[in-house]
């Protein structure tokens, strides 16, 4: 049987479509991903924008199509963040299921921590002892507590990219006091927020899912172009990442752009999301990122295919 898979996010809509070859398990027959900002504004307003919420549309219309097209026997949609929270949020969900056919589903923070970990284990088969995850989004980041495959803690933090990138804008190379202030502010709402289970944890690296660290990954291992195979399970020390923050640093976002494997819209959001990650190391006392390229788009196909089993 055919799947299909669309994860409506703050900042980037994902297509996945896939065979169920065991149980549990798929091939791969599309997948596709497209950053759209649809959270674009919404810290400062409340309200979803109607260019935003137009473009973001016509993806998931367009990549709902090409499910049908490629044979998909049912399809899921789920909005997170930017959709959960707008005031206008539900009124968006219906409209795009009215131009594409298809239902919306609006998750909670908590339900799409645990989608995501369900993706990350899929894919990395760490279902044994503990693991601590984090995926940094466009409106939100969630930090998930695991052991043996089952979520302990879970908690969604309004900590997103894409405010950050509209609060502390760097169009030409990041100013040190800039960032500086940038970072300290998320640890300490880090800090303040994350429950002390997520905090003192006690293992030693984080796992990390979703378009900044899959972006670092590739950097780091000097990818022309995204390898998702290399990508999965590549460990990101503190030293790498702080090295790679420095670079980009020297960057402009033009710069930034010009750079292999930095999907078109993602030039000013890196250098928030290398904060993120850097403030989420010192806050969890943990030594590395391990990359996940499998994530919430994954959680929510092996959790279908297990409803249709």
């Amino acid at each position: 049987m055919r799947l299909a898979t669309i994860d409506l996010g703050t900042n980037t809509v994902r297509l996945l479509v896939a065979d169920i070859a065991a149980v549990g398990r798929w091939k791969t027959v599309v997948q596709d991903q497209r950053v759209t900002r649809l959270g674009e504004g919404l810290r400062a307003s409340g309200r979803l924008a109607e260019t935003p919420m137009n473009r973001t549309a016509a993806t998931v219309t367009e990549y709902a199509r090409r499910a049908r097209e490629a044979g998909a026997g049912a399809l899921r949609i789920i909005a997170t963040s930017a959709v959960r929270d707008a005031a206008n949020g539900r009124e968006f969900a219906i409209a795009v299921e009215r131009a594409s056919g298809q239902a919306v589903e609006i998750v909670s923070g908590e339900e799409e921590a645990r989608l995501t970990i369900r993706g990350i284990v899929a894919g990395l088969g760490t279902a044994q002892g503990r693991l601590l995850a984090f995926d940094i989004g466009g409106g939100s980041t969630e930090y998930i507590l695991a052991h043996a495959g089952r979520v302990e803690t879970a908690i969604s933090l309004r900590l997103g990219v894409v405010p950050l990138s509209e609060r502390f804008p760097c169009p030409m190379r990041v100013d040190v006091d800039r960032y500086r202030a940038m970072e300290s502010e998320i640890r300490h709402g880090l800090e303040q927020e994350l429950p002390h289970a997520v905090r003192a944890s006690g293992v030693a690296d984080l796992v990390g899912t979703a378009g900044t660290v899959t972006t670092l990954a590739a950097l780091d291992l000097g990818l022309r172009s995204y390898d998702a195979e290399r990508v999965q399970g590549h460990r990101l020390s503190r030293a790498a990442i702080e090295k790679l923050r420095d670079r980009l640093c020297m960057l402009t976002q033009d710069e930034r752009g010009r750079l292999p494997c930095l999907e078109p819209g993602r030039a000013d959001l890196i250098v928030p999301g290398v904060a993120i990650v850097l403030a989420s190391l010192d806050v969890t006392r943990t030594d590395a990122v391990v990359v996940s390229d499998w994530g919430l788009r994954e959680g929510i196909m092996a959790e279908t295919i297990e409803r249709l089993s």
